[in-house]
């Protein structure tokens, strides 16, 4: 995609999803923009290469070329294969009885975990930039999985230790412990400030997978009372 920013639209600006998955194994807590990187997963050591190709155009090429290292982003868009939509989705199937329990890994594994809107803004604020540089982009806050799982059955009213069941199949072989973002930069020099807390967002992805449910239900039984 540089290669061809580059060739057809060289004045075109150019954002790069990077992640905080690239740091992995943290040489230091927080991370920032000079935080050695330290991949431990395959999707790690590719966003890796995506950020370091991203700085080589843009050294190489005086390309506008940007790269935003977010920490764990979500919302209810959010897809069903990542933690935070795995549980909400779940909650609100064993809230409406179409799902009995929960099977989890490791809930003590702490993330720094963010609302997708409050990213996607900052992912704008750093085109509008005069020249282009990295952002790491994050709550500063981080949160266990066990957290995550208590907020989102309290939303529906229920006890989590009546519902998850720890699954030794979903351990991850090569864990990534602690994952802490120091947004200062991002702060100061984009004005980027968040809107949604950590709270606010699991509330909002169970009432949202609570909604779909209850619409699916309906349409299950509208086709069989037909």
């Amino acid at each position: 995609m540089l290669e061809a920013v580059r060739l057809n639209r060289p004045e075109a600006k150019f954002y790069q999803a990077s992640s905080s998955e690239m740091f992995g194994k943290v040489v230091e807590t927080p991370q920032k923009e000079t935080t050695p990187f330290y991949p431990r997963s395959p999707y790690g050591v590719a966003k890796v290469y995506g950020h370091w190709i991203t700085v080589n155009y843009r050294e190489s090429y005086d390309m506008f070329a940007c790269s935003g290292i977010l920490f764990n982003h979500e919302s209810p868009r959010r897809g069903i294969e990542f933690v935070t939509r795995k549980v909400t989705d779940a909650v609100a199937k064993i809230k409406l009885g179409l799902q009995k329990e929960l099977r989890m890994g490791n809930l003590d594994a702490k993330r720094d975990w963010g609302f997708a809107g409050d990213y996607v803004k900052a992912m704008w604020l750093m085109l509008q930039q005069d020249k282009p540089q990295d952002y790491v982009i994050a709550t500063g806050e981080t949160h266990t999985v066990h957290e995550l799982v208590d907020i989102a059955f309290n939303q529906v009213g229920l006890n989590w230790r009546d519902y998850v069941v720890i699954d030794p199949r979903f351990v991850r072989p090569a864990e990534v412990d602690l994952l802490l973002g120091d947004s200062s930069k991002a702060r100061q020099e984009l004005g980027w400030e968040l809107e949604v807390n950590f709270e606010q967002l699991v509330r909002m992805m169970v009432e949202s997978d609570l909604e779909k449910n209850k619409r699916l239900l309906q349409n299950d039984n509208a086709f069989i009372n037909v």
